[in-house]
């Protein structure tokens, strides 16, 4: 038996307010992985690049334009990552960091909070 959509909120409901850090579930045909907090960063070595305001969260200079970076891209602290929108001003994401980028966790046009995960970066010498 499957779970729901409402099942896993529950669940993730319940992950937020717990004090744990991660859970597996697994059922027939479904599997869910939950890590939270500064232990499960930590512990893949991976350095978060936050959002540092509340706006609108965008991947690239404009529409139709290719996103700032992509996983794979090699990034110096001056690099721009992305760019959020507050009251239409345009503000500049910088990486901040010298790594890989190895995932993008925000969606391109949604609202993003302060301190929101925006991508995760390997860290290391850009060669």
């Amino acid at each position: 038996m499957g779970l729901s959509d409402e099942d896993v909120r529950e669940i993730l409901r319940i992950i937020d307010e717990s004090p744990l850090e991660e859970l597996r579930v697994e059922t027939d045909g479904f599997s869910l992985y939950v890590r939270k907090g500064a232990s499960a960063q930590a512990d893949e070595g991976l350095v978060t690049i936050s959002s540092p305001m509340l706006g609108t969260f965008y991947r690239a200079e404009s529409p139709g334009s290719p996103p700032f970076v992509e996983v794979g891209a090699r990034v110096e602290p001056d690099t721009t990552v992305a760019i959020i929108e507050v009251m239409k001003m345009m503000n500049s994401v910088p990486a901040g960091v010298s790594g890989t980028v190895v995932e993008v966790c925000s969606q391109n046009a949604e609202l993003v909070e302060y301190g929101e995960p925006l991508f995760r970066v390997r860290p290391g010498a850009v060669q």
